[in-house]
């Protein structure tokens, strides 16, 4: 049996905030279970600096190297995998402990971002290009990230897509709304995930007056201000705060429609959620968006009464929305569960590894 490191560059599997980026390197951890190796979480260290300060790099820099020093004094590795290295937070540890034990290394969701050399981000940019460099086997999860890796792709290295996952094997159970329910769900904090509440507050007052209803699934620090862009909505809005899982599954019932228009989302692990569960999604078409919303679901961006008018269809024509419900399911049943993910995974990882059968 293979010990196999897992490192998840901007949100540990343990991390105690709840978000896609947390949810992914859990998914990616039970998919890498489950062939008889050992998956080890070696290490909680956060890369991540957000503003382009060159002392807090070299700070994290720094500290990168002891926590190196440490794994590589501790062996007991076959292999080394690394979830979503990019500018902002680049793998600083894994390269350093491949090179020293000459192990492979497998990088997924690794970006490059050559309009950041140069500029504040310049040494951490450099870090991200050198571990995709290092890379065995890059996975890709969205097909604009696959166009730069793909520019600078070495011999023997190889270049695998890897769809965004549910970690499951099955689907859930099916939606069955009472009525007319929209639901939303992002955290609530400054930024994208604050202009996406007001872009879908701004397209709920195109909607012509009915009995509809909005869920907001979600909270944070920008609460007052997504509070403020729905009030005009008065009380057909209801916010369910953070849910657990449970309270989440429970919500993706209820609702009709799900709507996000995903304002720079790398690819949004609820609309995979809200499809499942047999919600039609309502977006904006944006990259990283289109890789995991079948076209039927986009709307041109900035086209915010084409959104109304395509959320006003799921809401008052049961054929169409059967349509969308069945459409979307199957996608989900046949590119976004842990199945083919873990056969996609372990496709490129066994070769790699002598124990391996």
């Amino acid at each position: 049996m293979a010990r196999l490191a897992f490192y998840a560059t901007l949100k540990s599997p343990r991390h105690p905030v709840p978000s896609g980026e947390r949810e992914m390197a859990r998914n990616l951890f039970q998919a890498l279970e489950g062939r008889g190796h050992e998956i080890a979480l070696v290490s909680e260290f956060r890369s991540l600096e957000k503003r382009g300060d060159a002392r807090a790099q070299a700070a994290l820099i720094k500290d990168a190297t002891q926590e190196a020093g440490r794994l590589i004094a501790a062996g007991n590795l076959a292999a080394w995998v690394t979830y979503h290295s990019y500018y902002k937070a680049p793998d600083l540890i894994g390269p350093a402990v491949c090179d020293a034990l000459n192990l492979p290394y497998l990088a997924i969701e690794a970006t490059r971002a050559s309009k950041r050399l140069g500029g504040p981000w310049d040494r951490f940019e450099h870090y991200a290009a050198g571990a995709c460099d290092r890379a065995d086997v890059l996975f890709h999860v969205t097909a604009r990230d696959a166009v730069a890796l793909r520019r600078h792709l070495r011999s023997g290295q190889k270049l695998v897509p890897l769809a965004p996952f549910l970690a499951r094997t099955d689907l859930p159970e099916q939606a069955r709304p009472d009525g007319p329910t929209i639901l939303l769900v992002g955290m609530m904090r400054e930024g994208d995930k604050l202009a996406s509440y007001k872009i879908a507050a701004r397209v709920l007052r195109r909607l012509p007056p009915g009995n509809w209803q909005v869920e907001i699934a979600g909270d944070g620090p920008a609460r007052p201000q997504v509070q403020a862009a729905m009030s005009p909505l008065g009380d057909r809005v209801r916010f369910l705060g953070q849910l657990d899982r449970g309270g989440l599954d429970l919500a993706y019932r209820r609702a009709c429609a799900f709507l996000w228009p995903g304002v720079n989302e790398a690819f949004g692990m609820v609309y995979l959620e809200a499809q499942a569960a047999g919600v039609p999604v309502i977006a904006e078409n944006r990259d990283g968006v289109r890789d995991v919303v079948a076209p039927d679901g986009l709307c041109p961006v900035g086209d915010e009464q084409a959104v109304a008018d395509r959320l006003q269809a799921l809401l008052n024509d049961p054929v169409h929305r059967a349509a969308r419900v069945r459409a979307a399911r199957e996608r989900i049943a046949a590119r976004h569960l842990l199945g083919g993910a873990r056969d996609t995974l372990w496709s490129a990882l066994s070769p790699l590894i002598p124990e391996a059968t």
